[in-house]
């Protein structure tokens, strides 16, 4: 019996599923304790009248195997939209199978259809065999860029609120 993998849009009702698949990834990443993430969140986010990103499902013979969730950007180099991967998470029981790679291809398909012209992401610098899987697939690291943060404390602190 053959296996099959499908890649869909996540679509709303999806948002339970996402949460519980953001939180995995949050757990893996060692980051759980960070997660601010509400199902009505996810709805605004994803769904909403001003959705700001979009999710992919990837099912493994019926069961959620993993996702993608991305949004675009626009870089004033390239002069064109790009499309940033904010998460790929592939659940330990499907890993090896090519969900991440077929998940990654999937979005690459996108930007391109889309004319976007690239595509970014980050990984943790702990992580090397993601380091090593997306560096097979041809994307090389930007080590010359380190990434800023401001979250809602700090953003509030700016703003003198």
């Amino acid at each position: 019996m053959s296996q099959t993998l499908v890649i869909r849009r996540a679509v709303p009702g999806d948002e339970l599923l996402l949460l519980q698949l953001i939180r995995e990834l949050a757990e893996y990443e060692r980051l759980a304790d960070e997660v601010e993430a509400t199902p009505a969140l996810l709805t605004e986010s994803l769904f909403g009248e001003q959705a700001v990103a979009e999710g992919a499902l990837a099912e493994w013979d019926g069961e959620v195997a993993g996702f993608a969730l991305f949004f675009r950007n626009f870089s004033t180099f390239v002069g064109k939209p790009g499309l940033y991967l904010e998460d790929l998470y592939v659940r330990e029981a499907f890993r090896g199978l090519g969900i991440g790679k077929a998940l990654l291809l999937h979005l690459a398909g996108i930007a391109r259809e889309r004319g976007y012209g690239r595509m970014e992401w980050s990984v943790l610098d702990w992580n090397q065999p993601a380091i090593d899987f997306y560096k097979s697939l041809g994307a090389r690291p930007m080590d010359e860029w380190t990434v800023f943060r401001l979250d809602e404390q700090a953003l509030a602190r700016l703003k003198g609120a």
